[in-house]
């Protein structure tokens, strides 16, 4: 086995030039970026790539401008404001497509930084919260550089890395970020209880985190032999398995696996995966192939956007020009359950912004980005109800839109509709 060293010594491997692949989400080694932005000075034109991360990001803080450029495959909030003042770059790509950029060599990957757990007495380490596209990058990787720590969950499936993949082990005793549960309001409950009405017993689950996922499985008490395989989950999940209600049992593939690709949240969920074989933590490319999650029947892909246009375009990575986050895994889930028997794509979201902004509009904003076009959704739904769109008119998806949109907008939208779609409209 590969003696250890220090952070200091393996970082200073990392010279002026190289591509970083950074370990994403809760898993990202927070002591080698830290030793990584201590040794700055010496270094120049240094390409850091990374999806959502969370812990600090100084790297992408302005005085390393000129040592570090900072690629993201997804924005995060520590690293929004580098993207969005020009600092930073935003590649915009479908989450299962990524390990194919490093495996192919497109984007070449001269250093990963991963975390890992201890070997065991096989010598097999697991990247426990994290396997989502890290597991392409290390075996892309001339050098990887792992912190071992004891805190990060042991998981099964392609989580596991052999020691003798890494180049350089770094003994650290961090604590795995966590990600508390959010407060859910009136408004996410009455998303929830839209959403939870079109799951039915035996479907296959997809969702995120945050308050109208948590909603959402919280409403699904009273359902049976539920099934998951998704991007991610947290908290919310381990409830239901508690309960017997998650059961996995009619999957068409994995039957009785939880399949995902990593796990944010709380000791909670951390404790629940750790060395459990009903978690399949399993390579992004696989979990979010549209081909793969058809297989499973009655997929319910339930996700978020920022704003939906009266003709159903999905706006989820961008507020007008200024990017903030990203395509993820959204299209290959709205698109693998629509090609699923019984599957239902749902877009969930709330009728107006925090700051009491429409969220459905008759136009995006100008720059907005599509992320999944008009012809992929399915299903919307606000605090108001339940559009269904699919082979739908852009009359009738208008109409549909507009009956879920907030009751004090849905005047304006009408004459909007008739002013720039050149449609009447009734609701």
């Amino acid at each position: 086995m590969q003696q250890t060293v220090s952070a200091e010594q393996a970082i200073s491997h990392i010279q002026s030039g190289h591509r970083i692949y950074l370990h994403s989400v809760a898993a990202s080694p927070q002591t080698l970026i830290a030793e990584l932005v201590r040794q700055a000075p010496r270094l120049r034109n240094v390409e850091i790539v990374h999806l959502h991360t969370e812990g600090a990001a100084p790297y992408a803080d302005p005085e390393y401008a000129e040592n570090f450029r900072v690629n993201c495959l997804f924005i995060g909030g520590n690293v929004r404001r580098a993207v969005q003042e020009g600092r930073a770059d935003y590649t915009p790509i479908f989450l299962s497509e990524i390990p194919r950029l490093f495996r192919s060599n497109q984007l070449d990957i001269d250093v990963a930084l991963i975390q890992v757990s201890p070997p065991d007495v096989h010598g097999w380490c697991s990247l426990g919260v994290t396997v989502e596209a890290a597991h392409a990058a290390l075996f892309s990787a001339e050098i990887v550089i792992a912190q071992v720590n004891p805190n990060m969950p042991r998981t099964h499936g392609d989580a596991l890395v052999h020691h003798s993949a890494i180049t350089y082990l770094v003994d650290v005793n961090d604590p795995i970020p966590i990600v508390p549960r959010s407060k859910i309001s009136s408004v996410e409950d009455s998303i929830a209880e839209y959403v939870s009405s079109l799951v039915e017993n035996r479907s296959t689950l997809q969702m995120g985190i945050g308050a109208i996922p948590d909603a959402v499985l919280s409403k699904l008490t009273h359902h049976r032999d539920l099934g998951v395989h998704s991007e991610m989950f947290s908290d919310g999940l381990v409830d239901l398995v508690e309960r017997g209600i998650v059961t996995g049992a009619y999957k068409a593939i994995h039957p009785g696996k939880i399949v995902a690709t990593f796990v944010m949240g709380t000791e909670k969920v951390y404790k629940f995966i750790d060395d459990n074989p009903m978690v399949a933590m399993l390579d992004v490319a696989y979990v979010n192939n549209p081909a793969v999650i058809q297989r499973n029947h009655k997929v319910m892909a339930i996700n978020s956007a920022l704003e939906v246009d009266l003709t159903g375009q999905v706006c989820a990575d961008s507020i007008g020009t200024a990017p903030y986050s990203g395509f993820g895994g959204q299209v290959d889930f709205i698109r693998g359950a629509s090609l699923s028997s019984g599957g239902k794509p749902i877009i969930a979201l709330p009728s107006r912004t925090s700051n009491g902004m429409r969220r459905i509009t008759s136009v995006l904003k100008p720059g907005a980005g599509v992320v999944t076009s008009r012809a992929h959704v399915h299903y919307v739904v606000t605090e108001f109800g339940i559009a269904f769109l699919h082979g739908k008119s852009i009359r009738e998806r208008a109409q549909s839109l507009i009956r879920i949109a907030h009751p004090d907008d849905r005047e304006l939208l009408m004459r909007e509709c008739r002013d720039l779609w050149k449609l009447t409209v009734n609701i």
